[in-house]
């Protein structure tokens, strides 16, 4: 009997099937996978954006034969993303002979508490949203998609200070593992690029009121901001900047892109940047090809976290397709040594560093919140922001 938490997704492969011309629908005992995610608590919207791209995954999947001709379903267990939540929840995972593979947890702090327990049981951690530099080093039982902290916060002081022209910088992170880790690498990449960080200053994951923080953000007087939120923190700091007289420009981290940000901002998160390595307006045939599928399956727009969970289970079963009908754990992550150019919406074609164990090649689009909806930034529109100094 399986915990009543448990989501069990066998794809709709007879509807699927005529998409396929050759491919019979998988059919008998499932192959598992686990996940351990938020599914209640603040961070709960994620794991409900986990499961939409899980699910839209294995109807794919599943419509064409599966694992081996056998249906792939997952195992969602809630960790509300709390270290020790996770901890215990890996233990589960590793002592219950079905699950081949695991997938999560959200945040770094909460996956690399369980990576020591998956690696010393041999079994696979998928951390696809873990961009901590130092999730990787915790065994060769450790992947992740997620593009690294140490890769992506340069992106984002090019967009500070090479697109928006910042010189002197303010900024506001969470202050947690990942938050600060963050933090030092994107001081650094400003820094390198010739420009100041006047200010850094954190803040706790429950905190509300931001208003005694931002006062000494503009007595700092920077000329442009950046968050490194998430988006329900930095929905809230946006709602409050103006209110103590800031006016500068706002850039934030990648993760507060989110339908969810603008939702929860509303006009305050107006012309605010941030970068992504998804974006469904993206022209690119994967993307495009993904997006029209989540719209007819969910009737509305994908964004980043759906992409990111849909491609997790994509390179998870493709592992577990080259290990064979019989792998075991072993042979899956001896897999992930071999699997090469996995079709991928956020990479196009996925491959991971055998050393790193995390996909090879970082890209990034540039975004601004216009007229209440995201879009492409462009170089008018970032004249305009840099202009408003």
């Amino acid at each position: 009997m399986l915990h009543r938490q448990t989501f069990l997704r066998l794809a709709a492969f007879a509807l699927m099937a005529p998409l396929f011309s050759l491919a019979a629908p998988a059919a008998g005992e499932p192959v598992w996978f686990g996940v351990s995610g938020p599914l209640t608590g603040q961070n709960a919207q994620y794991g409900a954006q986990w499961k939409a791209g899980f699910d839209l995954a294995l109807d794919d999947i599943n419509a064409k034969g599966g694992i081996h001709g056998r249906p792939l379903a997952y195992v969602f267990e809630d960790s509300q993303s709390d270290p020790r939540q996770a901890v215990g929840l890996a233990q589960k995972f590793v002592n219950d002979p079905r699950i081949r593979i695991e997938l999560g947890d959200f945040s770094s702090p909460a996956s690399m508490a369980a990576s020591p327990i998956y690696q010393r049981a041999g079994l696979v951690q998928l951390g696809f949203t873990n961009s901590h530099p130092d999730f990787t080093k915790g065994g060769d039982y450790i992947w992740s998609p997620s593009i690294s902290q140490a890769d992506a916060q340069p992106l984002l002081a090019d967009l500070a200070v090479k697109t928006l022209g910042f010189k002197r910088v303010a900024v506001l992170f969470l202050n947690t593992d990942w938050g600060r880790t963050s933090r030092d690498v994107f001081v650094k990449a400003v820094e390198a690029r010739g420009a100041q960080v006047v200010i850094a200053e954190g803040y706790q994951p429950d905190e509300k009121d931001f208003r005694s923080t931002l006062v000494r953000v503009r007595d700092a007087s920077p000329d442009g901001v950046v968050l490194i939120s998430y988006y329900p923190d930095g929905a809230l700091i946006a709602g409050q900047v103006r209110s103590v007289g800031l006016k500068q420009p706002i850039a934030a981290s990648g993760s507060v892109y989110s339908p969810k940000f603008l939702e929860l901002g509303g006009a305050a998160v107006e012309g605010i940047y941030t970068n992504t390595t998804f974006f469904p307006e993206e022209p690119r045939v994967e993307v495009q090809d993904f997006v029209r599928r989540f719209r007819a399956k969910y009737g509305k727009e994908p964004d980043a976290f759906n992409a990111y969970a849909y491609d997790a289970v994509q390179l998870a079963a493709a592992a577990l397709n080259e290990a064979g009908p019989q792998g075991d754990r072993k042979a899956v992550r001896d897999a992930f040594y071999r699997i090469k150019d996995v079709p991928s919406v956020v990479f196009g074609k996925a491959n991971f560093d055998r050393q790193t164990r995390r996909v090879i090649g970082v890209k990034s689009v540039d975004l601004v919140v216009r007229d209440g909806k995201w879009a492409l930034g462009d170089s008018k529109t970032k004249t305009a922001a840099a202009s408003a100094r």
